[in-house]
């Protein structure tokens, strides 16, 4: 029997296998898949370390090389082609634009890359662009510049002041920001270090909203927004569930808009009433599991699509006042006869 025979066989019995890529610490999203897929298939789990605890919590897991090892991906795809995937996604920013590049040779095998555009991907991660990219939607942002001479001028005009944030054009989890209140400290930053940018200081109150793009029909289906209370390296640690239905026309807009597939995740700031739209992760953000928790189900929605069937739009379907805080867990493992891959 040919692999394609054997996958449409698989799939017919209503079997869903899915690759959960670069895990890491994320449990509960394994954890989730798993409830959701209900042994009607299985959760694979890969990482390039045997201490990345959420592999432990999959059906099965592979240790890898990393992403930036030449042959990762043709790797990957052969576990997709063992293990018969249906669908795969990352949970770090790094694979997100390698897995949107490659979509094309995942379809082939019959896996769906469940991601957004590579080009959406990429802007998505170069903070002066996403900026850009909210203004031609309408959405209120910090200014940004990337030029000193540029954000000296603008400060003469009365534009913008200190404090700023000096932070990299392209980076992650809140890595290499900035706090910058003198041009002593601004020009000691852009002598050190290349690629950076100066954005507004964003004060007021910040939050996060988790949200689900179809991948069948493109329509915004899921929205859950969380008032950030407390957050810790980039990540939300404590939040409390939020509605507002002119928040939420936002994004919606916007996503649909800007063509969006999948799950990502938005920070918005609330500042004076006006809400200002900073970034988009284009995956699971830290603090999902407060939504799902909360009855926004995303894994459900993934699952849905990968069996071909459109998802209903529940914006907003859930109970405000509901806190989420997070706590420190461990996990302990006897690895005796294991070389450990930190």
């Amino acid at each position: 029997m040919s692999d394609c025979v054997k996958r449409k066989a698989i799939k017919d019995s209503g079997f869903m296998n899915i690759l959960i890529l670069s895990a890491g610490t994320r449990d509960k999203v394994v954890e989730y898949f798993k409830r959701e897929i209900n042994g009607k298939g299985k959760i694979v789990a890969t990482d390039c370390s045997n201490l990345a605890p959420a592999i432990y919590e999959a059906d099965k897991f592979y240790l890898v090389n990393r992403i930036s090892d030449e042959g990762y991906i043709d790797g990957i795809l052969d576990i997709c082609l063992k293990e018969q995937i249906d669908g795969v996604f990352s949970l770090i920013d790094p694979e997100l634009s390698l897995l949107a590049k490659e979509g094309d040779r995942f379809k082939e095998i019959g896996c769906t890359p469940i991601v957004s555009d590579y080009d959406l991907v990429e802007k998505c991660f170069n903070k002066y662009e996403m900026a850009k990219v909210f203004r031609n939607n309408g959405l209120d942002t910090a200014k940004c510049y990337l030029d000193v001479d540029e954000f000296k001028k603008a400060m003469e005009a009365g534009e913008i002041s200190y404090p700023v944030f000096v932070k990299p054009v392209c980076g992650s989890a809140s890595l290499h920001i900035n706090m910058v209140n003198s041009d002593e400290e601004l020009m000691g930053l852009f002598h050190m270090y290349d690629d950076l940018m100066i954005q507004e200081y964003m004060g007021g109150q910040e939050y996060g909203a988790d949200v689900y793009i179809d991948m069948i029909s493109g329509k915004c289906t899921d929205i859950f927004v969380k008032k950030k209370i407390k957050m810790r390296a980039g990540e939300t640690d404590k939040s409390v569930s939020f509605r507002d239905q002119i928040l939420f026309d936002k994004i919606k807009s916007f996503v649909e808009e800007e063509g969006f597939r999948g799950m990502i995740d938005i920070d918005i700031f609330d500042i004076d009433g006006k809400y200002y739209f900073s970034e988009v992760n284009p995956r699971f953000g830290g603090g999902y599991p407060h939504a799902y928790e909360c009855g926004v189900n995303m894994p459900k929605a993934v699952i849905n699509n990968l069996e071909g069937k459109e998802n209903s739009v529940r914006i907003g379907d859930y109970k405000t006042g509901i806190c989420m805080m997070k706590y420190n867990e461990v996990m302990i493992k006897d690895m005796n006869g294991t070389e450990l891959v930190p």
